[in-house]
């Protein structure tokens, strides 16, 4: 396939070709150690060195330690193997709303894209995805849907299901990229400080999936998050989160504010996706305390939606940092 720098070039310029034809075993769960949920926060101080601009080899390296050290894996292809299932296409759901500023890195998402053909899965079978096309081409992304090719475009190029899905408080029409398209997804939402909901990353990442989030804003997003993620698809085909935490904004979220941009220079990675946004809320509380900036909470806008997506109702997830088993790597 060639060194990793001719990979980015052609995945960038859609002109990748096909990966690795073999077959995949069954997907394992690996999320549950004495009934907790799993969490891996993987750090490199140095991604982005003395500049602004991301080294992308330590990206992926930074990928590879954080699957690695979430299944217990030695050898990354084998970590890969052991979440995607075989034969099957891999929706990654990414989140280009901060334009280049502040969104899923497009260096996370080509590494990732390589090791999941190096494990076996198609390249046409990988299929990049965001609420647009302007969305995905203002973070840096080509669209592309060549079949025979790492595909990438938004909802506007596959369109919506007529027929509203119902749950809830939600009434709501989803991409036609969930429904029909992809039968798993890895959310690879981006750290953001939030305007109504305080903290946004894997679960409210679901509303690029709908055709007009504007509409579930209301009470801090709570219980809309929660039921919108507890829709049969979504519970059923959203099973892996790989959070990116390399850049964010502390403040004034979620567009993009230079003067609140922040390198946690970390991913966030694991299948519960409310115990993953629990601990993305408590990294963007630190760093908000550490500027001397008031908690979200005593600002009108709580991440409650965090407590209800793990309520008995929901059962998402969990937000009780006793049964979340954190590994920091």
């Amino acid at each position: 396939m060639g060194s990793r720098r001719d990979f980015l070039k052609a995945a960038a310029t859609g002109a990748l070709a096909l990966g690795a034809q073999s077959k995949l075993g069954l997907a394992a769960s690996v999320d549950n150690l004495a009934g907790k949920s799993k969490v891996v926060v993987a750090r490199d101080a140095a991604l982005h060195g003395s500049g602004a601009r991301l080294d992308a080899r330590r990206a992926a390296d930074l990928l590879d330690r954080a699957i690695t050290a979430y299944t217990g894996r030695n050898h990354p292809v084998e970590a890969w193997k052991q979440i995607v299932p075989k034969g099957k296409v891999i929706g990654l759901k990414v989140n280009g709303v901060g334009s280049r500023g502040v969104s899923t890195h497009l260096e996370l998402v080509l590494a990732l894209c390589e090791r999941l053909q190096q494990a076996g899965v198609r390249a046409g079978d990988i299929l990049v995805w965001d609420r647009s096309n302007e969305a995905l081409e203002s973070a840096g992304f080509t669209i592309n849907t060549d079949p025979s090719r790492v595909r990438c475009y938004g909802n506007d190029t596959a369109g919506f299901e007529e027929q509203p899905t119902i749950q809830g408080s939600v009434k709501v029409n989803l991409t036609k990229i969930l429904t029909r398209e992809c039968d798993m997804v890895i959310n690879m939402p981006i750290l953001k400080d939030h305007d109504l909901v305080g903290c946004t990353f894997s679960l409210k990442n679901m509303y690029g999936a709908i055709e007009r989030p504007a509409e579930l804003h209301a009470n801090n997003c709570d219980p809309a998050l929660a039921d919108l993620c507890s829709i049969p698809v979504v519970r059923q085909k959203v099973r892996f989160t790989v959070g990116d935490a390399i850049s964010s904004v502390y403040e004034k979220g979620p567009v993009f504010h230079p003067e609140y941009l922040w390198h946690p220079n970390a991913l966030i990675v694991g299948a519960d996706a409310v115990a993953v946004d629990h601990m993305a809320a408590q990294m963007l509380a630190r760093k908000r305390a550490e500027v001397g900036l008031p908690p979200v909470e005593a600002v009108g806008r709580p991440a409650r939606y965090l407590a209800t997506a793990a309520d008995l109702a929901h059962k998402l997830g969990v937000n009780d940092p006793r049964r979340i088993n954190l590994v920091e790597v």
